[in-house]
């Protein structure tokens, strides 16, 4: 890349804003937004669309959002005001209304006047709480951005520029972390106990457990077990469940006898995991859910799901 600093995400074209007949007009100037240090800024590559993805600049929790825009005019232009806001939105795939806004915070750059020259406009947001993570979701995404606006004094066009962000936030180790114990079975055919060490998991962790068979009387084949991730969105009669593989492995193979126990380790470091996230402004939710499943020979799947958090560690 030339420019480190000038890396554009989602809508992020420096152009007009489209009321009718914008388009007579044509760009009135080149906007440029740049991060301060961005070139010491880690990024992260997220999906653009579905066949394209982007990098964005990553920040943390209440980390200040500082910065410059660098506008070059091509003409005179006059305006009533110059502004730059930090929004935080969360948008539904299948909503085409207005996103929903849970940060807004505006700074006023300039007042009325006029631009000629090239000038640059210093920014910088402090302490703002962006609480909610980043996500991309199959129905659902929570997004950051900052917006640049040129109110044009007489016209019908006036200039916008927006630039994306990423938002991760680090949670504290959890003070109650208990295993997860839980016997389960079908009576007079099959009855087992699982047991996994903790039921809170960090991003990069293992999950570490054990499967005893305290009754076997059907012919299992072989036993899976997978990590599940359940996006939901919406309420009510309008509420959508997505649910999602992320990982599977096949953990034992051939039948098992009585008294047997098959050790569990399931890695979760290397895989496109988010830690929980439970009723985000009522909008949507994201939970994580270890399957395990059980195939007899006559191909009949016995399953069981057990819920466990996810967070994210510093």
């Amino acid at each position: 890349e030339s420019n480190n600093s000038l890396i554009v995400g989602r809508n992020q074209r420096a152009e007009a804003s489209r009321p009718t007949m914008a388009f007579l007009f044509g760009p009135r100037c080149e906007v440029g937004i740049q991060f301060d240090k961005a070139e010491k800024r880690k990024k992260v590559e997220v999906p653009k669309t579905s066949s394209t993805k982007e990098f964005l600049y990553l920040f943390h929790g209440k980390e200040n959002v500082k910065g410059k825009v660098v506008v070059r005019p091509k003409s005179r232009i006059e305006h009533k005001g110059i502004k730059i806001s930090l929004l935080g939105v969360i948008e539904m795939v299948y909503d085409t209304g207005t996103p929903f806004e849970f940060v807004t915070v505006d700074v006023d750059l300039s007042p009325p006047g006029v631009l000629e020259t090239d000038t640059e406009f210093p920014f910088d947001f402090v302490k703002v709480n962006k609480k909610y993570e980043s996500y991309m979701g199959i129905n659902v995404q929570c997004r950051y951005f900052l917006r640049f606006d040129i109110e044009v004094k007489n016209s019908l066009a006036n200039v916008r520029k927006e630039l994306g962000f990423w938002v991760h936030n680090y949670q504290v180790v959890p003070e109650i972390n208990s295993g997860i114990k839980m016997e389960v079975g079908i009576e007079d055919c099959l009855h087992i106990e699982f047991e996994y060490n903790r039921s809170k998991y960090h991003l990069k962790d293992v999950v570490i457990g054990k499967i005893f068979f305290l009754l076997v009387r059907i012919k299992i084949k072989h036993m899976e077990l997978s990590l599940i991730k359940r996006e939901t969105t919406g309420r009510g009669p309008s509420q959508f469940n997505e649910n999602e593989t992320v990982i599977k492995y096949e953990i034992m193979d051939g039948a098992p006898v009585k008294g047997e126990c098959v050790p569990v380790r399931l890695f979760l470091c290397g895989f496109d995991l988010t830690p929980t996230y439970r009723s985000v402004q009522k909008k949507f939710s994201v939970k994580y859910y270890l399957n395990l499943v059980l195939v007899d020979e006559e191909q009949r799947r016995y399953f069981k799901q057990q819920e466990i958090t996810l967070w994210r560690k510093k």
